[in-house]
This record gives C-alpha cells, sequence and structure tokens, in this order.
C-alpha cells in the first residue's frame, strides 16, 4: 500500500510541484493551503508525514503542528517542517513545537523523496 503525504503549502506553485515530485515518487498526497486546512484534513486522513510551511495565512504551520501534536489522533503523524528561514533562526523553534525534520526552501526536488522514504521507513514517532 502507498504512502500518504500531506503537503501544506499557500503557494500553489509550491504545492503543484510538490505534488507531482511526490506522485512520481509512488506517494498519495493530499493538499492543503493554511494549516487549519491541514489539521481538518490529517484528522480525517491519518497521513504517514507531513510536509508543512511555516508562514501562511489562517493558521501557520507552527500553530497547526503544535495543535496536531497535542491530540492524540494526529501526535503520532510525522511532520517535517518547510521554511526558507535558515536553521539557525528556526530550526530549534520547528523541533521545539514536535516537528521531526526541517526542509530548508527551495527544495532540493531531487533529494525529497529519499528523504522522505528514509524517515518513513525508520523515523516513525512513537
Amino acid at each position: 500500500m502507498s504512502q500518504t503525504i500531506l503537503v501544506v503549502d499557500d503557494n500553489d506553485q509550491n504545492r503543484a510541484l510538490l505534488h507531482d515530485v511526490l506522485v512520481m515518487s509512488q506517494f498519495n498526497v493530499l493538499l492543503a493551503e493554511n494549516g487549519k486546512e491541514a489539521v481538518r484534513l490529517a484528522l480525517e486522513h491519518h497521513p504517514d508525514l507531513i510536509l508543512m510551511d511555516i508562514q501562511m495565512p489562517v493558521m501557520n504551520g507552527l500553530e497547526a503542528g503544535k495543535l496536531l501534536r497535542s491530540d492524540p489522533r494526529t501526535r503520532d503523524i510525522g511532520m517535517f517542517a518547510i521554511s526558507c528561514n535558515n536553521a539557525q533562526d528556526g530550526e530549534d523553534d520547528f523541533f521545539v513545537t514536535g516537528f521531526d525534520g526541517y526542509i530548508e526552501k527551495p527544495i532540493d526536488i531531487r533529494k525529497l523523496p529519499n528523504t522522505i522514504t528514509s524517515y518513513l521507513s525508520g523515523g516513525k514517532r512513537e
């Protein structure tokens, strides 16, 4: 069975690019435009991994991450923060919030499928 990735980004082009890359890598993909929609989809579909942009309208990625980690129904879902912040400015905040990994923008789409596969094969939260 194919694994499901929830891509959360307010930028249409970023969502489309990540969708195409992940579908070509044999993942099922769900798309959300903001953190509020991400929380709803995570509760409804329980994806294997969430790739979450941090700076978004309606509800940002840090707020959505906190909600997902505090809910017993979603706390075990893997989450990677996606941001153009450099690691020194924001990476610590991502891990404190409960993210399992950090992907810096611009995303290297050649490495992304391997990063995801590696995480899903051994990095799941308990």
